[in-house]
């Protein structure tokens, strides 16, 4: 596919309006919008803030270039007006944000950006798309290194996920929720992120016999070779997993398992890499497994030290999509709110305090007891400082999953936080309403 200006990644309706503002003369009226998640998504306690690089990114760039000016003169859709005023557009606002890592609950605004009006509309879908598909994707990580309770969980799911672009940012989302390392090449030359592999069938069938595909592969990657004993059968894979040590005197790292009965088959081979003297060869499992498949196989004791977690990871499996949302909060000075059932919003700008296990939503101009959550991240359009590195933001989520009380970290029915609003934002909201 050939690259696709980054520009038009927006709806339609963005267009039309900004050609209506522009008509109307408050296209460049300072305006806040601010995305929240209204409801957690069944069997969430909490999510984990992610995206916010991507964000930086994209409004620091935001140019409307010269191809994507003439597709859309093309259109004949929006007015030459328009198009003019978007070659001349820039973001040169601010952006205030939950650092990447920070535990969220429902309703509190992971980000806010301020600017002109137009141009903070015709930023809502990327930023939408970025934040709710990147929050997704490390809150499951994180759920599923919980499960694992201290085993190792990594990242096998680029090749199940919905295109190459959602693939790399797993990748990223995944370490940061806690997975140790990625198959993903491409997301170590990227961050650093730690990279792993294994085998696949197709190299085991490239041989007449399975072990002398196994000799094969020891000798030739002495250093980290597991060896995949499930193309044929199992069992006699791990006979010939010990066979091939023997041949070869190169330990496996690990076997690893990736369909059958894992747990049952997962104690037979224990005990035969025991028994051969290969009790520090350990055992990978994968084959569609999520948090709770992890929770069971730990909890009956199966003996596996490490799950390759893939298609249930990247695409969010019981939960494929976030419902983060991006909404008018002020409009040139004046607070404004939806009042729709179910849908209704919070007037004015926001600011969350955290005081131990107690969140509060205020305005942004308050000053309550804890801990203010949204930093400030850019200032006129550029950003105040180099961001945070990934082992940093990795360490932010891990220390605030740590600081959770259990039941909130629960896979099913946790307990929550539910924030609570200032007196003066309540008042706010009543006097609107």
């Amino acid at each position: 596919m050939r690259p696709i200006p980054r520009e038009l990644l927006l709806d339609e309706y963005q267009l039309t309006m900004a050609d209506s503002y522009l008509a109307r003369g408050i296209a460049d009226d300072r305006v806040a919008c601010e995305l929240f998640v209204r409801e957690l998504p069944a069997d969430r306690g909490y999510l984990i803030a992610a995206g916010l690089e991507s964000v930086v990114e994209y409004l620091t760039e935001l140019r409307f270039h010269d191809p994507a000016l003439r597709y859309l003169e093309r259109t004949g859709r929006v007015s030459p007006q328009l198009i003019e005023h978007l070659a001349e557009i820039r973001f040169e606002g601010d952006l205030d944000a939950m650092p990447e890592g920070s535990v969220v609950y429902a309703h509190e605004p992971l980000l806010r950006v301020e600017g002109g009006r137009m141009v903070c509309q015709l930023a809502e879908s990327l930023i939408v798309n970025q934040v709710n598909f990147q929050t997704l994707i490390t809150s499951k990580a994180a759920r599923a290194v919980d499960a694992a309770a201290g085993r190792q969980v990594v990242d096998f799911g680029f090749r199940r996920a919905h295109g190459s672009e959602a693939g790399l940012l797993a990748a990223r989302c995944a370490y940061i929720g806690g997975c140790s390392a990625t198959a993903t090449v491409a997301a170590g030359f990227e961050w650093g992120i730690p990279t792993t592999g294994t085998m696949a069938h197709s190299y085991v069938m490239a041989s007449e016999r399975e072990l002398d595909s196994f000799v094969a592969f020891l000798g030739d990657q002495p250093e980290r070779a597991t060896l995949l004993i499930d193309t044929y059968d199992t069992v006699r894979g791990a006979d010939n997993a010990i066979a091939a040590w023997r041949a070869t005197g190169v330990r496996p790292q690990a076997v690893r398992l990736d369909s059958g009965d894992v747990e049952a088959l997962a104690g037979t081979v224990r005990t035969m890499l025991d028994r051969a003297g290969l009790t520090d060869t350990g055992i990978v499992c994968s084959g569609d497994l999520d948090e709770y498949a992890i929770e069971r196989l730990v909890t009956a004791g199966a003996p596996i030290d490490v799950f390759g977690v893939g298609t249930r990871l990247v695409t969010g499996g019981d939960v494929p999509a976030l419902g983060g949302v991006y909404k008018l909060v002020e409009s040139a000075g004046r607070p404004v709110m939806k009042t729709s059932p179910e849908k209704g919003t919070l007037p004015g700008r926001h600011q969350v305090f955290r005081d131990g296990e107690r969140d509060v939503i205020g305005l942004v101009d308050e000053q309550l007891p804890g801990r203010p959550l949204l930093e400030p991240v850019m200032r006129d359009g550029r950003a105040l400082r180099p961001g945070p590195s990934l082992a940093a933001v990795r360490n932010r989520a891990l220390a605030e999953r740590q600081a959770l009380p259990q039941p909130t970290r629960w896979l099913r029915d946790p307990a929550t936080v539910r924030a609570t609003l200032s007196p003066a934002l309540a008042a706010l909201k009543e006097t609107l309403t």
